[in-house]
């Protein structure tokens, strides 16, 4: 299977890999959700060149997770910002996080925490059953066909 095939294939995990499986469009969507939205701020954190953000920036406005907002006339300049659906990867990008901080993390610990805005709490991603409430893990899972 190539690459460019991905989104056609009959499985959620490839044609969720052909959208954001690209290291690149995981690091800038990394940023998104640190309120990052300018091109030259995506080139400043991350040290790429300007044509592999060009192009993933592209093609994540292309799949409907970003959304081009001009916020200046002249010269006309965009800023990206996450749409629902790219609201959604949210639990994605959390759960890359958790699980980054629990193997990669150095003796200082993880390099940010997250703060619950509700009960202003720090706090570790864990999955729940959305019928029961309970946490699960990957043994406690199993799959059948729709």
């Amino acid at each position: 299977m190539k690459w460019n095939e991905l989104g056609s294939v009959r499985c959620s995990v490839a044609r969720s890999v052909a959208v954001i499986g690209d290291r690149w469009t995981l690091m800038v969507l990394r940023d998104c959700f640190l309120g990052v939205r300018r091109f030259d701020d995506f080139e400043a954190r991350l040290g790429i060149s300007r044509s592999i953000i060009a192009d993933r920036l592209k093609h994540l406005v292309e799949e409907g997770v970003l959304r081009r907002e001009a916020y200046q006339d002249r010269p006309v300049r965009h800023e990206y910002r996450l749409t629902d659906k790219g609201l959604a990867l949210h639990p994605v990008i959390m759960a890359i996080v958790h699980w980054g901080d629990v193997h990669y993390a150095d003796e200082a610990g993880p390099p940010l925490l997250h703060r619950h805005r509700a009960c202003g709490c720090d706090f570790t991603p864990v999955m729940t059953c959305s019928a029961c409430g309970e946490s699960v893990t990957a043994r406690e899972v199993e799959v059948r066909a729709s």
